[in-house]
């Protein structure tokens, strides 16, 4: 079968647009060959893929200044991209965008361990963060599971989390300055080296908004002091609605661990055959880690004991030495991985009150068996924040859209028990047709009107975050009004 031409009016768009490109970028910076931008064409969400018209690669806040000038002046949209490692569809290309990524800006601009901040291009990955600043016994905090590979920039836009965030906060609670780029090319710094700007938290707004108002090329990040010391324990349960309200119970003390994981049966087989961590094989296993002095982890770990304990453990095992401690983590931060190695599978992000852990818990058990697919629950138990991990088969007619149907239910479900649509992954294209189950319509016309302020003609990011016939209309009477 012959395939079909393409459309000379795209082939000669894309053309100029290439040639404006080069002229403020460096020849092996813009990416036009078919191929090449089909390296682009998807995020970690795998099941939507889209190549791109053109890629960018900038260096500086100049050099994205001045593509960002050119493509409103094109009125060519925007995907904003950092390492590709979104899990909700967030760098998702469309066929007439540019994906400006990020991954060359990766410096280090400067260091003050006195005022404890570190400023950096947004391309660095946010494990490289920590390695610029362990030698002087600083870290930072955020430590989201892809930490490896994500980028600063893709962690500011869905302010992200990670398991420590119980005890230090997520990216906003982490960040106190930007340098931001407008989509008319405008260069704006917001926040800075300091606890709390003054006037309006413009950064409050931009951290979690998804790369639709603007790219951050730079970031000024706090950073801290590393601890004396910290310890893991491993507690086993017989059910996850008993390790849920040991869950609920420790937080109901007022113990405040620095991070409460936890891992259901089929996560707790696939990572111990992954990682060999010495894991239980048990229905749900909690992994709690607290840290300071030794007569702080002892304290802490005596209360939580005492409260595991009650709720009759099939295990409980405190780490040994640094080495059995790393392996815990191994198995937990290989979590995704080793899913992976099992099937296809969609990863969650809705996140509920700590109390409605095991109500929550049990009716994705029974959802499960509505549906017909199996569950695996991985997540950051402390702040309710859950990851169910849907398992389906791809290449089984039918199943993706189940998968999606259920992982709709279980949103839902976290919006109903009180809590929210997404607590570190964003929206995306994910979730973007849920956000009328968790806000009125009055509430989505206020964020849709921060949109138009920042990003007029609605070029940034295009049918992420908001419903499509949404944005759809938003721009159509941005195009009317030019």
């Amino acid at each position: 079968m012959d395939m079909p031409s393409p459309n000379p009016a795209i082939l000669a768009r894309k053309a100029r647009l290439a040639e404006r490109l080069r002229a403020v970028l460096p020849a092996d910076a813009v990416i036009q060959d078919e191929a090449e931008t089909r390296v682009y064409e998807c995020d970690a969400l795998t099941a939507y893929r889209c190549p791109p018209l053109l890629a960018v690669l900038p260096r500086s806040t100049q050099e994205v200044s001045a593509v960002l000038r050119i493509c409103h002046e094109e009125g060519v949209p925007v995907v904003p991209r950092g390492a590709g490692t979104s899990l909700a569809g967030g760098a998702l290309p469309t066929a007439d965008c540019v994906i400006l990524g990020v991954a060359r800006m990766n410096e280090v601009l400067e260091t003050d361990y006195d005022n404890r901040i570190i400023r950096v291009q947004t391309g660095r990955t946010n494990l490289s963060v920590s390695g610029a600043v362990e030698e002087e016994e600083f870290f930072y905090a955020p430590d989201p599971s892809s930490q490896l590979a994500c980028a600063i920039a893709g962690n500011i836009a869905m302010n992200s989390g990670g398991a420590h965030c119980l005890k230090y906060g997520v990216t906003t609670n982490n960040l106190l300055g930007i340098t931001m780029v407008m989509m008319d090319g405008t260069v704006a710094e917001i926040g800075g080296a300091h606890l709390d700007a003054g006037g309006l938290d413009l950064l409050g707004v931009i951290c979690g908004s998804e790369g639709q108002l603007g790219v951050v090329t730079e970031a000024t990040l706090r950073i801290l002091r590393k601890p004396e010391g910290a310890r893991p324990v491993l507690i086993g349960y017989d059910s996850n609605e008993v390790a849920g309200a040991c869950v609920s119970d420790i937080i109901k003390a007022g113990v405040l661990p620095v991070a409460i994981e936890f891992m259901d049966r089929p996560c707790i087989e696939a990572c111990e055959a992954f990682a060999k961590a010495g894991y239980p094989m048990c229905e749900a296993l909690l992994i709690i880690e607290v840290e300071g002095s030794e007569a702080e982890i002892a304290h802490q770990l005596g209360l939580i004991t005492e409260i595991a304990r009650s709720h009759n453990p099939v295990e409980l095992r405190e780490a040994g030495d640094a080495d059995e401690a790393a392996r815990i983590w191994l198995g937990r931060k290989s979590a995704f991985g080793a899913m992976g190695q099992l099937n296809d599978y969609m990863c969650l992000d809705g996140t509920i009150p700590v109390s409605s852990l095991p109500f929550v818990l049990r009716r994705i058990g029974e959802m499960s068996k509505e549906f017909g697919l199996d569950v695996a629950n991985v997540f950051h138990a402390g702040d309710g924040n859950m990851h169910p991990l849907i398992l389906f088969d791809a290449n089984k007619p039918g199943d993706l859209e189940t998968c999606e149907a259920f992982g709709a239910e279980i949103l839902k479900l976290c919006v109903e028990a009180g809590g929210c649509l997404t607590g570190e992954h964003g929206v995306g294209i994910e979730k973007r047709d849920l956000m009328l189950h968790q806000y009125s319509a009055a509430d989505l016309e206020a964020q849709l009107k921060v949109k138009d302020v920042f990003d007029p003609k609605w070029l940034l990011n295009p049918a992420k975050v908001f419903p499509l016939s949404v944005t759809e209309s938003r721009r159509a009477v941005a195009l009317a009004a030019e």
